[in-house]
């Protein structure tokens, strides 16, 4: 199969061995596989897979058709469309999913717009609800929010019924956002007056953790999910302790599956119906072909994007 591969810090597409689906796994033929932070860090060296998954080939979400099956498959048969976050190696004209990762497709999403679904709309759930635990009415910041995570959380805090803002560094991508149904979107310098927040989401880095307690409400919560911009910084832990809030941080990647397979089947039940219902939909700045994947790497790392770069794979 050919896929996209990491050859001396770069990405090149190169031929890869075929994988083979081992007992409770999928062998997806993949059609679309959205671009990620992680994936350049990676790249970089800086963030390997887990045990067991290709160090060389990137990609952490991925939309395809099955197949073929291991052993004690249940749920899918070959011909089914289906969408997973995956622990690596999704760039790829085929690749691995264990069954209980696996999340059915929304008739509703042609394959470019389903490859870029299953990691920022799972880590946007699993950080705002089940762990920040926002509810309707409360007020959410969302720093990076024109990001595939951000965009994916604006549009589930609004779906959801809380007052969301969006903080976004480009203004023409602040417009777009803002059409996402964000109640304010704002510049990043302006967060801290656009305060109170009972729940902030924090993609950008350290540079906002001290202006992330200035601007959070009593009994706030705030939820570290990115440091592209700093992961050091110093804070006034005496002002947490007064509006007794909580700093958390998170990653999907390493988690045991036992723990993947609830959050995808949160997702299933709580998002994917948003798609069909027209409340959540998947911006795409920039769809590539397989072999020119340097290129979508290329763009990804360009930033002043809303949403999106897509790898489309396998293509008739």
């Amino acid at each position: 199969m050919r896929a996209a591969t990491i050859v001396d810090g770069q990405i090149e597409v190169a031929d890869r061995p075929d994988p083979e689906p081992q007992d409770g796994q999928l062998l997806v033929r993949v059609r679309a596989a959205g671009l990620n932070g992680a994936d350049i860090l990676q790249v970089a060296g800086h963030y390997p897979p887990p045990p067991g998954v290709p160090a060389d080939i990137p990609g952490l979400e991925l939309a395809g058709e099955v197949v073929a099956c291991g052993r004690r498959v249940g749920r899918f048969e070959p011909g089914d469309r289906v969408m997973a976050v995956v622990s690596g190696a999704g760039q790829a004209e085929y690749a691995v999913v264990h069954e209980r990762t696996a999340m059915p497709v929304p008739d509703e999403l042609d394959w470019t717009a389903a490859g870029g679904v299953p990691e920022v709309f799972t880590t946007a759930h699993d950080a705002l609800f089940t762990q920040a635990g926002l509810t309707v009415g409360e007020r959410l910041l969302v720093h990076g929010a024109a990001g595939g995570v951000g965009m994916a959380a604006v549009q589930l805090g609004v779906m959801a019924g809380a007052r969301v803002t969006a903080s976004v560094r480009d203004p023409h991508a602040r417009e777009q956002v803002g059409a996402l149904g964000a109640v304010n979107a704002i510049a990043p310098e302006d967060f801290v007056e656009a305060g109170e927040f009972d729940v902030i989401l924090e993609l950008v880095g350290a540079i906002n953790l001290s202006g992330n307690l200035d601007a959070l409400a009593t009994g706030g919560r705030i939820c570290v999910i990115g440091v592209g911009a700093g992961a050091v910084t110093e804070i006034n832990l005496m002002k947490l302790m007064q509006k007794r809030g909580r700093i958390h941080g998170s990653t999907l990647r390493t988690r045991p599956i036992e723990e993947k397979a609830v959050a995808a089947r949160l997702v299933e039940k709580m998002v994917l119906p948003g798609f069909a219902s027209g409340d959540l939909s998947v911006p795409v700045t920039a769809s590539f072909p397989l072999e020119d994947a340097p290129a979508a790497y290329e763009r990804f790392g360009a930033g002043k994007k809303l949403g999106k770069v897509v790898l489309d794979i396998g293509t008739d």
